[in-house]
């Protein structure tokens, strides 16, 4: 991975699968962290379901939430492109791209997390609370801070609006690569 400087932006025209579950998994880990700090710290077990299903989309592209949207007729932006049975959604899984890492990474912090503020501090609810609330705002706005520190590392997204637009003489002076980036 080159690095390279810039900002990463996902495209936020419209509300496709992948958008929605952010905004849907941002909530709930709000939701779920508010709960634990305020209510019952056994409430942090919705936090860390979160982060399981965060960390099994990554691994095998299968999205409960993503099928779930599906049938009420999101379309998705990261679909894997070979057929599967009974029309089922599942992310690309064919390397790993930057949109792809952010699933995982998010999985295990906010699971680390939410193991600690049952073994060690409630503070580490304020963590799990900071990433609710940037994936709320990552659906909203499209920027998020672990995607640029991935993008600036090199991760390559998938994401990217300006990727289908840029030729690639143009992507090797600012990427540093000598390709075109893989949509």
């Amino acid at each position: 991975m080159a690095l390279r400087t810039g900002v990463y932006v996902v495209p936020t025209h419209r509300w496709y699968i992948e958008r929605t579950v952010w905004l849907i998994a941002g909530v709930f880990l709000l939701v779920g962290t508010f709960l634990a700090a305020l209510a019952d710290p056994r409430w942090v077990f919705v936090v860390s379901v979160t982060g399981l299903a965060s960390i099994v989309v990554s691994l095998t592209g299968f999205c409960i939430v993503g099928n779930v949207l599906r049938l009420f007729g999101f379309t998705p932006m990261l679909e894997a492109t070979r057929p599967r049975r009974w029309n089922l959604y599942f992310m690309q899984t064919d390397r790993w791209y930057l949109e792809r890492r952010i699933y995982l990474a998010v999985g295990i912090n906010i699971n680390v997390a939410s193991v600690l503020s049952l073994v060690h501090s409630p503070w580490w609810l304020a963590f799990t609370g900071f990433v609710g609330a940037a994936m709320v705002w990552f659906a909203a706005t499209g920027y998020c801070i672990m995607a640029n520190g991935l993008y600036w590392l090199g991760a390559e997204p998938r994401l990217s609006p300006e990727a289908k637009a840029t030729c690639p003489i143009a992507q090797e002076g600012s990427a540093g690569i000598g390709r075109p980036a893989e949509i």
